[in-house]
């Protein structure tokens, strides 16, 4: 079990992790009540899966204007609070350790969810992307651009999601700055076409995440945070990984280097392995602090980056939905079963906490298996952090 890159130690700042496996956050559209709060279900669901050496929750809603998906639960209330954490101590108490991902999808929202008001984005450019409605798929339109005064409000947001994720017993926070949401609206020159503070220079668009990071810090500490990030997303026409993209993402991660960030959780591309080391060993070259390499990786292509050294840990999705035991089944070689995608989104229980672990006993609980239990050890350093000796521990 301790020959595979994937099953050895680590830690994430200040997280230390039994395994290299994460578990990515996953939109799942469980919260079927009125306050878009976590229930027992939700509690359940994250328990079964604690052997995951980090579990990152699904993106969870840092206020009212950020809603962009139906069911989908906030951080913002004291229901909502409440919720998550019954859900942090069910998986604490199955011995695991839990994140929370803030989020807010800005221009990428509709109407339909924000009662018939315009969403905001960092201007009036329509993203051209999809918003999942109480009525079904709906094309986002030309939003309102942010005045200075909602800008600092939604830094607020964030950090009053902050405290709430602390007081629900969460082990750290994770920005959502991925694919079409706010803060890669903000990143993105197509749709960030502002004059003040935010806008105008990729150093001027990196403000907004960088204010949001300084006031999360504040609350949690930086060696508890970290951020999601597609460099090499592309949708439509406004979010293309063309090389002027890419080249401001270089700038951000030498930037995002004096944060001693907990990690970066970044997206790669699909491929061979060829292909994901090179664009790692990019973003590697530019970031010395701990990297999560996410998209796409079977248990081989996660052992074998791992083992090139680029990246600290790999987060799996999508075989998390049907193998709450997907840690196991990498240790004891089981095969992995298959998802029901008709019920990723939708129904109560079915497709969501009904899988069963490859060993009898465990379905639809929350008590794990004590084989499945496992305890922090000693961190190990990859080649790559060797040589990076001027590192605060806090980063590493």
């Amino acid at each position: 079990m301790t020959t595979q890159p994937l099953l050895q130690p680590v830690r994430l700042g200040a997280l230390e992790l039994p395994n290299s496996v994460v578990m990515a956050p996953m939109t799942r559209a469980r919260a079927h009540n009125g306050e878009l709060a976590p229930t027992d279900l939700h509690a359940t669901y994250y328990a079964q899966r604690a052997t995951a050496g980090l579990i990152v929750t699904e993106g969870t809603w840092v206020s009212p204007d950020a809603i962009g998906f139906i069911n989908v639960p906030g951080i913002y209330t004291d229901t909502q609070t409440a919720g998550w954490a019954k859900v942090t101590e069910a998986v604490h108490e199955a011995g695991g350790r839990i994140i929370s991902q803030l989020g807010h999808v800005g221009a990428a929202s509709h109407p339909d969810h924000l009662g018939g008001r315009l969403p905001a984005g960092p201007s009036a450019i329509n993203p051209g992307e999809k918003s999942f409605t109480p009525s079904g798929p709906k094309d986002t339109l030309t939003p309102r651009a942010y005045t200075a005064a909602e800008i600092a409000d939604t830094i607020v947001d964030y950090r009053h999601a902050a405290e709430n994720a602390r007081r629900a017993g969460f082990d750290g926070v994770e920005l959502h700055a991925q694919v079409s949401h706010l803060i890669p609206q903000f990143l993105n020159p197509r749709l960030n076409q502002r004059t003040d503070a935010y806008g105008g220079s990729s150093e001027k668009r990196a403000r907004f995440l960088l204010d949001i990071l300084d006031a999360v810090s504040d609350v949690w500490g930086s060696d508890r945070i970290g951020v999601k990030m597609s460099p090499g997303w592309t949708s439509g026409t406004a979010f293309t990984a063309d090389e002027e993209t890419l080249a401001d993402y270089d700038q951000l991660l030498k930037k995002l280097n004096d944060n001693n960030l907990a990690y970066l959780h970044l997206l790669g591309t699909p491929g061979t392995i060829e292909e994901r080391i090179a664009l790692f060993s990019r973003y590697r070259a530019h970031y010395q602090g701990n990297i999560v390499a996410n998209l796409g990786f079977t248990q081989a292509l996660g052992n074998e980056i791992l083992d090139h050294g680029i990246v600290d840990a790999v987060s799996f999705g999508a075989p998390f939905i049907a193998n709450p035991d997907l840690v196991e089944r990498f240790a004891q070689g089981h095969p992995l079963a298959d998802g029901d995608r008709d019920t990723h989104y939708a129904g109560h229980t079915e497709g969501y906490t009904d899988y069963p672990a490859f060993t009898a006993g465990w379905q639809g609980t929350s008590e794990v298996p004590a084989a499945c239990k496992t305890r922090a050890e000693p961190s190990r350093v990859p080649e790559h952090r060797r040589s990076h000796t001027s590192i605060s521990t806090t980063s590493l």
